[in-house]
Order: C-alpha cells, then structure tokens, then sequence
C-alpha cells in the first residue's frame, strides 16, 4: 500500500484536455484521506477516453509521508480543489465534482459555496462523519498518538493497491474532523444535482455517512446507488465498471 510503489507520475497533480463536442466538460477528481490520485485516476481517464477534461490533484499532506499530514491545517485541502475548478473554469462550460470518502466531503464542502457554478457532484462512499469521535475528542487523541494502523486499502478484489499511506495520522484526523463538522452544517447549500454510490460491504465508513449526507442535501435531483461487490475504495474494485458508466450517463444527462 506504500507510495513507493504507485506507478512514475501518479503521486502527484495530473491533469488532460478533452476533445470533440465534450472537450468543454469538466470533471475534478478528489481523492481520500491517506491516498492518492492513483485511487481515481483509472475512472478520470475513463472520462478522458470519452473525451471530457480532467483534473486529480494530489491533496495536501498526501503523496509523500504519512508525518506530512499531521502538519496540514483543515482549509488547505478546500482550497486546493477550489483552485482546481477555477483551472477548469478556464477553458471548460460545465463542471463536476468527483469525490471519494474524505474527497467526498471536501467536495462537498467546496460544493456548498459553488453550487450556482457546478453542474452536478458524484460522491463514492463519502464521508461526513465519524461516529462517537468529536473534533474535541479527536485533538485529545492526537495529543497522545501520532500515528495510528492504517485503514486504508479497503479493496475487494485481490492483488489491487490505492498507494496510500500505511499509517493514519492523527493531528490531520483532527482537521479532516473539523472540516467535516462545517461541511455537515451547511449541506443544505449543496443544491446541485448528486449521483451518490455506496459500498453495502465498508469496512472503513459506517452507512451513516451516506444516509446523513442524503438527508441533509438541497439537490431535489439526488440519486444512490448500492455497490454489492466492493468495499470502501470502490473506484477500484469489482464495480468499478458500475461506477463509470453510471457516472458518464450522470454526466451527459446534465450537459448540453
């Protein structure tokens, strides 16, 4: 599961343009807490292939060392998908947001104060809570720990990596706790259009992250689809191919 082991290239920012009639698309990719662009880079050039524009950044604290993600301050991961869509704002008409777990939330987030400018959101088993775990608690438990086993790597299918950290850091748990706690308040502000798939089987978030999420939306076009053969990284698991697709017919049901 460790970044040594990504593939040249993939642990860091990437980006394609589009061609044809879709080149004016876009769509950003966010990944989760611990992992790394390799988790959504498959599905962004499925995208790619069809030929949208796209976007996965490498989020702050990620890509290097676990270590580095005790340092990182809630606001900074935001702020780097937020400067990733005004890029694609540049050459592109319409724009989705695509998140996985923790890239869930911070899509949402983001989403909250862009939802006059996004086309539409796609969430992979989100994450909006942790059950029993506070902010406040979370900084009295990074006070003691710094870091923790690791519950990465939730994948079904044998023999497939996320290249993510092998460890959790803690101080960063605290801020991806706090940005979740504001991202939760304000979900009525999302009112776009959102495509939510969740894993039956995840062993990483409980279901109520995905039901809190879909309650607590504006979008009146909200939609969840159950994933029955994968686990939490289902961007890279067995129904992954369900996710595409459905993703792609999402898509062009909200562009022109």
């Amino acid at each position: 599961m460790a970044v040594e082991t990504a593939p040249p290239g993939w642990m860091q920012d990437w980006s394609a343009s589009g061609s044809g009639k879709n080149a004016r698309i876009g769509v950003l990719f966010v990944h989760g807490f611990t992992g790394a662009p390799p988790s959504m880079r498959p599905w962004a050039e499925f995208l790619l292939s069809k030929g949208y524009t796209v976007r996965v950044p490498l989020l702050p604290g990620h890509g290097t060392k676990p270590q580095d993600l005790n340092k990182v301050k809630w606001q900074e991961w935001p702020a780097k998908v937020q400067a990733e869509l005004e890029e694609l704002f540049q050459t592109c008409d319409q724009v989705f947001l695509a998140g996985l777990s923790m890239g869930g939330g911070t899509s949402l987030y983001v989403a909250e104060e862009n939802s006059d400018r996004l086309s539409g959101v796609i969430l992979v088993n989100p994450m909006i809570h942790v059950p029993f775990i506070s902010a406040p608690v979370g900084y009295v438990l990074s006070r003691f720990q710094k870091l923790r086993a690791s519950v990465g790597n939730d994948i079904k299918r044998p023999g497939i990596t996320e290249h993510g950290y092998d460890a959790l850091p803690t101080r960063g748990i605290h801020q991806l706790l706090i940005m979740l706690k504001r991202t939760r308040q304000n979900l009525s502000k999302v009112t776009v259009p959102v495509q939510l798939f969740h894993s039956v089987e995840d062993h990483t978030l409980p279901v109520s992250n995905t039901e809190i999420i879909m309650a607590g939306l504006g979008s009146a076009n909200k939609t969840r689809i159950e994933l029955i053969n994968s686990y939490h990284v289902a961007t890279l698991d067995y129904d992954q191919e369900l996710i595409y697709q459905n993703s792609l017919t999402f898509i062009e049901s909200l562009t022109k």
